[in-house]
C-alpha cells in the first residue's frame, strides 16, 4: 500500500485481487469483480474497459478519498475542482484510473458482522463488503476512487 500524505483525506485503501470479470451487458463497460488481499473485503465495481483494461487475476490498488489535493484539503474551495487544479500535482497523477462519485447507501452485510457501502460513479457502479472496522471512515458523501495496477 502507498504512502500518502493526503491521509485526513484517504476513507479507504486496500489490494484486491480481480477474481471475476463480466462484459456480457455494455460494450465498453465492465463489472469486476475481486477479494482484498487479507479475504475480508469483497468488492464489484463497474469500469470502463476502454481506458482501463482489466483481466482476472490482476491486482488493484484502490482508494477512496475525499479530495485529490495531496496536502488532503477538500476540494470544494469556492468553485475549485479537479478540473481546475493547473500545474499541481494530485493524487490523480499517482493513479491509472479516477473516478468522482457519491456514496450513496449502506447495509448491514449477510453474516451481520459486515457492512456493505454502494457507491456511484455517474452510473458505473461500486459496492464493498467488509468489517465495520474497515468501512466505517465512509459515510453517505462525495467521493474519489482512484485505482493503480
Amino acid at each position: 500500500m502507498s504512502n500518502l500524505a493526503a491521509g485526513d483525506a484517504q476513507l479507504f485503501e486496500d489490494t484486491f485481487t480481480v477474481t471475476g470479470f463480466d462484459q456480457s451487458k455494455y460494450d465498453r463497460v465492465g463489472r469486476i469483480t475481486g477479494t482484498s488481499t487479507d479475504n475480508q473485503t469483497q468488492m464489484s465495481l463497474d469500469i470502463h474497459t476502454e481506458l482501463f483494461p482489466v483481466r482476472v487475476g490482476t491486482n488493484l490498488e484502490v482508494v477512496l478519498a475525499t479530495s485529490l489535493s495531496l496536502d488532503g484539503t477538500k476540494d470544494d474551495d469556492e468553485g475549485k475542482g479537479w478540473r481546475h487544479v493547473r500545474g499541481e500535482s494530485t493524487l490523480a497523477d499517482m493513479y491509472d484510473y479516477v473516478c468522482h462519485g457519491k456514496i450513496y447507501k449502506f447495509e448491514d452485510g449477510a453474516d451481520g458482522a459486515t457492512i456493505r457501502a454502494y457507491i456511484s460513479f455517474g452510473g458505473l457502479l461500486m459496492m464493498l463488503e467488509g468489517p465495520y472496522k474497515k468501512l466505517t471512515p465512509l459515510r453517505v458523501d462525495y467521493t474519489y476512487l482512484l485505482v493503480k495496477k
